[in-house]
């Protein structure tokens, strides 16, 4: 391997996360649906702030979005606030969205290195677990190759990472700007060398459409100002974006292939407090209207 990670066999019946990611968008389009039990939004549900409100909250969503959106995004951080009662609705939340046939992206940020990162990868994807989900979003600032243990779990079981390349933070334009001083991305910003590292590993291990290898780039942002050029997208195994900042936070899904360019195939499209304010009773609706919006977008 040129790049450093971990030789790990894939099983053979198991179909990549790239391969099922591709599916999805073709049943069901590019939109993700956010599932965030902030307090206030509790309370505009009419739910108590305690894991229990929190557990009801998240099914109310997966319930709504099954059948009409193909993928969610629990932020596990509104869950993990109540502690082991909140991890316990958690749990229950991702076993409806699985029975449910949805595509779960575990919005956990984890990141570590050596078996630790490995147990955290064994913790969110290896099958049969009670927080199984099928791609989980991580930290690379420790480093690319501070998660070869992880891509290994995840290449092996099917499943799928995205690593924090491009935040929408503005905290983070400081450090994700800041230029490579040495090695083989040497002369480019931190957020690129990382789109970069993932795109060899993809090319290296995915023969599909879409890599199982994926990078969260904020739809907010101008890329461009990272060092980024999205007209210069994988011409294989394309590397998959979470892109979160479509909606409350401003982005319009009309602005998909612009904002993303040659990435837009594989730009999941993450919306959160814009539809789940629109309260239960309206949930199902607004979320079928953000679909065809977003295939429209998407031509």
């Amino acid at each position: 391997m040129t790049d450093g990670t971990l030789s790990v066999p894939v099983q053979s019946d198991v179909l990549s996360f790239g391969d099922r990611l591709s599916q999805t968008f073709a049943d069901y389009g590019q939109l993700c649906v956010g599932i965030d039990p902030h307090s206030w939004l509790l309370s505009d549900w009419n739910l108590p702030d305690t894991a229990d409100g929190a557990e009801s909250f998240g099914r109310t969503v997966v319930a709504a979005a099954a059948g009409q959106a193909g993928i969610v995004k629990p932020q596990v951080a509104f869950f993990e606030r109540f502690g082991s009662a909140g991890f316990v609705a958690l749990e229950r939340v991702l076993a409806d969205a699985r029975a449910a046939g949805l595509l779960v992206i575990g919005d956990a940020k984890r990141g570590d290195l050596g078996t630790s990162v490995e147990a955290y990868a064994d913790a969110w994807l290896s099958p049969g677990s009670s927080l199984e989900v099928d791609a989980l979003t991580m930290s690379s600032y420790m480093g690319v190759g501070s998660l070869d243990t992880a891509i290994a779990v995840a290449r092996r079981f099917g499943k799928g990472l995205f690593l924090l390349a491009a935040t929408s933070n503005p905290e983070g334009a400081v450090l994700q700007r800041a230029i490579v001083g040495e090695g083989a991305h040497a002369g480019t910003s931190v957020a690129r060398a990382v789109l970069d590292d993932v795109a060899v590993r993809n090319a290296e291990s995915d023969s599909g459409a879409i890599g199982s290898l994926g990078v969260v780039l904020g739809a907010t942002v101008d890329l461009a100002s990272f060092g980024i050029d999205v007209h210069a997208a994988p011409t294989r195994a394309l590397t998959p974006v979470l892109a979160p900042g479509f909606g409350h936070q401003g982005a319009e899904l009309s602005e998909v292939n612009a904002l993303f360019g040659g990435y837009a195939p594989g730009v999941i499209l993450s919306e959160s407090r814009s539809i789940l304010s629109a309260g239960p009773d309206r949930l199902t609706e607004t979320i079928t209207q953000r679909v065809a919006e977003a295939g429209s977008a998407r031509g």
